[in-house]
């Protein structure tokens, strides 16, 4: 482990850290003298009920009635909080509308590839809600209808997930590099009842029209009432998608002046589905509640990233990231959130730092691979740029590198803090990261998330320290997932999440908890792919190739690489007197980017004999990434559970052959 920390808090940090004036507002309550931040870390998980009180108070969540108890019931699942209250996660968002400081302020910044910057004030955002969610009420949309998106990351989208959550409805969204039928598999199970949608995206310097993938996707969902089409690239007249049945313009209701009106539900209440990757099937709806999210991201925002009214936060995301979702909820702290519909590295890989800089950001969110572009580059953005406003940096979506901290420091700013993050769209939120008053070590997350109760285990359940481990999380958060959508008797969630441990959440990662208390993500312990922080299905990727005539079988995976790189190869086995030559590579390129989304095309494709299962049939994915990133075989998997052994075998040798050759 590093010796030193690469940065420590300033004495002089101006303003004065929230997290701080917590601590002391906890102290009073408790009457406890709690000073650092393990202190704080301590308290909030062995006192649920003290803690999450107390954030409930400190950021004076808006209730119907007060709480009388916090948490009733503490199993996992099944946790039930804050039960009795009503609460809208709409009304905490545009609360920052009703301040006299700030409602003409802007509450949304949209900066698009094609060129344009749109401000939308708080004044005019909530009028925006309003009138759309006066149009979703006069379509009949209630409370736990689903509303949905097919759409990029601009102020309609916000828009229209506030106006659905302002009326109780239940949101989800897509992004536009998803063909129709990738899209119709996430949206499509909700049976929703409106979609929204953008004639098109921007990405590299290229404008995507949609339109045809929206009447595509309308097509798909026959539960439709409406579809409301919005003006992002101004493509042309929307009239010519005749076969799109009840098409309303994003004008026709965004341009009313009613205010918005808050249906303020139990606290457990859905407020929006994200989704699982999809490695085994459909991807898995992931269902949040209003509650859940507004307490949760308050802590999040307010006491980890520092962030208050008047801040301004940019965190590059798509809609299929649930960093969308933290783009949404920095309105609850009452900051300026910017949107971005466009490539990080287009032209260049400036482009991000001269997004912060123009719009004087102040937390900025990143994947590292913004980090490892800037540092090939040459890049100085602390010089060549005016980042004075920028505080902190965000990085998730896979592990950052240590020599991207020192980059950092370097060539952003000395006094700018590097809080490398990790949470997951299971949670909504964050496990581990830091704070402001928190040091940060090269190569290593300062501490585990307030509140939330993380450990790094072993196969037989024992805590590990200063060794890699399973995350697990031993004590119920407010942001775990309500439900999974269809999944009535919760066996697919229990399954995901506590089958390895009872009673205790197990994510995926491979952890180590250092002796000072900080945590170092090696990777996931299952098959999860990532592009630039966005999460895929490899089931995506199974169903293009697997369907294409001169392949019979394929088998793709992500492994994280010692230089802080990612590399997804997609491995085929190929039919009978067939060659992969590059006619056939570019064949499955293509129709992985037209049938899927370009994020889905591999770094690289290579033949091989023969894909190994285990014996109920299931392709063995995380061993073959274990071997590639070079574990050994016998320590990869267990003979008695693979199919036939002998074709791990072959990417042994074949891992062995790629390093000697690199």
């Amino acid at each position: 482990m590093t010796a030193e920390p690469i940065w420590r808090p300033y004495p002089d940090q101006t303003p004065r850290p929230q997290i701080l004036e917590f601590t002391e507002f906890a102290n009073q309550r408790t009457g406890r003298d709690m000073v650092s931040y393990d202190d704080l870390w301590r308290w909030s998980v062995s006192d649920l009920d003290g803690f999450w009180g107390a954030v409930w108070n400190f950021f004076d969540v808006v209730s119907d009635e007060p709480y009388t108890e916090v948490l009733a019931n503490r199993s996992m699942p099944g946790a039930d909080w804050f039960p009795g209250t009503h609460v809208n996660y709409a009304e905490h968002a545009l609360r920052a509308a009703l301040d006299e400081q700030l409602v003409d302020e802007p509450a949304i910044i949209t900066v698009t590839e094609g060129g344009d910057r749109i401000e939308v004030t708080w004044r005019e955002l909530r009028r925006q809600v309003g009138s759309v969610a006066a149009w979703l009420r006069e379509r009949g949309v209630e409370q736990g209808d689903r509303v949905v998106g097919y759409l990029p990351n601009t102020h309609h989208t916000l828009v229209a997930f506030l106006a659905s959550a302002s009326i109780g409805a239940i949101w989800s969204a897509c992004a536009q590099d998803y063909a129709a039928e990738g899209a119709a598999a996430k949206l499509g199970q909700l049976e929703p009842t409106v979609l929204f949608a953008a004639d098109g995206y921007f990405w590299n310097g290229a404008a995507f029209d949609r339109r045809d993938q929206v009447a595509d996707l309308a097509a798909r969902i026959p539960t439709l009432r409406a579809v409301v089409g919005i003006d992002n690239l101004g493509a042309g007249s929307w009239g010519d998608q005749d076969q799109i049945t009840d098409l309303v313009a994003w004008d026709a209701i965004a341009s009313g002046d009613t205010p918005p009106e808050f249906v303020r539900v139990d606290f457990d209440t859905p407020l929006w589905v994200l989704y699982s990757s999809g490695t085994t099937g459909i991807p898995k709806g992931i269902v949040h509640s209003h509650g859940g999210v507004v307490i949760d991201h308050l802590r999040l925002f307010g006491l980890h990233l520092d962030l208050r009214p008047g801040d301004r936060f940019f965190w590059y995301t798509n809609t299929n990231w649930m960093m969308w979702n933290l783009v949404a909820s920095a309105l609850l702290a009452g900051a300026t959130t910017v949107c971005f519909d466009g490539s990080p590295l287009y032209p260049g890989p400036r482009r991000l730092w001269e997004i912060a800089a123009e719009n004087e950001v102040n937390v900025l969110g990143v994947s590292p691979g913004i980090f490892l572009a800037g540092m090939k580059a040459g890049l100085k953005p602390g010089e060549e740029l005016d980042l004075s406003a920028l505080r902190t940096i965000g990085a998730t979506g896979a592990p950052v590198p240590a020599h991207c901290f020192a980059w950092v420091r370097d060539a952003v700013g000395e006094r700018v803090q590097l809080a490398s993050t990790s949470g997951g769209t299971d949670v909504v939120s964050g496990f581990a990261g830091s704070a402001a008053n928190l040091e940060v070590w090269a190569g290593e997350l300062s501490a585990p998330v307030l509140g939330v109760a993380l450990e790094s285990w072993g196969d037989a359940g024992e805590p590990l320290i200063g060794e890699v481990g399973e995350m697990v999380i031993t004590a119920p958060m407010p942001s775990m997932p309500v439900k999974f959508w269809n999944d009535p008797d919760g066996e697919r969630y229990r399954d995901t999440y506590f089958s390895m441990f009872p009673g205790v959440w197990r994510h995926g990662d491979w952890i180590t908890i250092t002796d000072r208390g900080s945590v170092i993500i090696s990777g996931r312990s299952d098959a999860t792919l990532n592009r630039h922080g966005v999460r895929l299905g490899s089931a995506d990727i199974y169903d293009v190739v697997d369907g294409i005539s001169e392949v019979t079988e394929s088998l793709v995976i992500g492994a994280e690489q010692p230089d802080g790189g990612y590399w997804m190869p997609l491995f085929v086995v190929l039919a009978e007197g067939v060659e992969l030559d590059d006619r056939l590579r570019e064949k499955i390129r293509e129709e992985l980017r037209t049938k899927a989304s370009p994020r889905h095309v591999p770094d690289d494709i290579i033949d091989v004999p023969a894909v190994p299962h285990t014996r109920t049939g299931k392709k063995l994915e995380v061993p073959v990434k274990r071997l590639i990133q070079g574990h050994p075989l016998e320590r990869v998997a267990n003979p008695d559970a693979v199919d036939v052994f002998e074709t791990l075998t072959y990417f042994t040798r074949f891992a062995e052959e790629k390093d000697s050759a690199d």
